[in-house]
């Protein structure tokens, strides 16, 4: 092979190298959500809708204590699998959490405050999708 023919082949490498860490991402974020017992947890798949992310996830905790404990668990866990540097915003009020993991962004908030803002229902995922993965 000459290398015109070669590059398409390590371009297809690295697509599939980035989607198997997207997916191991996802199932670490889905995983640690469940251990820290998050509610109503939704998965939206961006990938092709939006250059944001890949995954969208939309949970609720109880609290904001829990919600801050949830994210900073979280952030945590991803910072040390290596698959990601997560950032965090909207600790200080707890309300609306966002941790930003590159391909795979969570928004934890309170119920109250979810039901206002709905953004499952803004990604075409209504009521139904609510208490899926």
């Amino acid at each position: 092979m000459n290398q015109a023919q070669t590059q398409p082949v390590k371009a297809a490498a690295a697509d599939l190298s980035r989607t198997r860490e997207t997916e191991t991402l996802l199932a670490l974020t889905l995983e640690s959500l469940d251990d820290d017992q998050a509610q109503d947890v939704v998965s939206i798949p961006l990938e092709g809708k939006s250059s944001i992310a890949d995954h969208m996830i939309v949970a609720s905790g109880r609290s904001s204590r829990q919600v801050t404990a949830i994210a900073q668990k979280l952030a945590e866990r991803i910072k040390h699998s290596g698959l990601a540097k997560p950032r965090i915003e909207g600790l200080p009020a707890a309300d609306w959490v966002v941790v930003d993991a590159g391909d795979v962004v969570v928004h934890l908030f309170r119920p109250e405050v979810r039901g206002f803002y709905s953004l499952e229902r803004m990604w075409g995922f209504g009521d139904a999708a609510i208490g899926t993965a």
